[in-house]
């Protein structure tokens, strides 16, 4: 006769969870001031420019001592970029959480799908928290925003410092289909 759960993107989708489920969201504060960066979208006209800058973001970020994790869409694009570090896809669902669980060490560089790994605890060394935390680079935006948002909230936990950005281009399916020809 009861039904309840918790997670940090439902609010996004109260009106999804009333009309399917008939569920209220009810939002909790944080038990900590979220001190995470999220920064503005970075857009490139083609994915190889977008690919290379997401390199150099992360090759910039490992030469700070961050940890950085790259979310990715799908396996393929995961893979396209595992040629440089540790994958974590949906072919590694029994090693997610311990790929998870390592992902806050100093330079550590994370490649997962974006659903990968989600519900587990990612601890950061006082060294990464004094180096800014975890990054998180968005590889392609998510057509759920709520997928978008769960990747994102893996940084900034518990008040923890971190930053999120998503790289974005013209090539992307989910930007082909909202822009224009005029707008490139």
């Amino acid at each position: 006769h009861k039904l309840a759960g918790m997670t940090g993107t439902a609010e996004t989708e109260a009106g999804e969870f009333w009309d399917i489920y008939k569920l209220d969201v009810i939002t909790i504060p944080t038990n900590k001031p979220v001190a995470r960066h999220d920064l503005k979208d970075r857009v490139y006209k083609t994915k190889k420019e977008k690919y290379a800058a997401v390199i150099d973001e992360i090759q910039r970020l490992v030469s700070q001592g961050r940890p950085v994790l790259v979310g990715t869409t799908s396996v393929e694009i995961s893979e396209l970029l595992s040629r440089m570090h540790n994958v974590l896809n949906a072919k590694l669902h029994q090693k997610e959480a311990e790929i998870v669980a390592l992902a806050g060490k100093a330079g550590t560089v994370t490649i997962a799908t974006n659903m990968a790994g989600r519900g587990t605890d990612i601890k950061l060394p006082d060294e990464v928290k004094a180096a800014g935390g975890l990054a998180i680079i968005g590889t392609e935006r998510h057509e759920s925003r709520r997928v978008d948002r769960q990747l994102r909230g893996r940084s900034g936990r518990q008040g923890d410092p971190g930053s999120s950005v998503f790289y974005v281009s013209f090539e992307d399916q989910l930007m082909r289909l909202f822009v224009t020809d005029r707008v490139m």
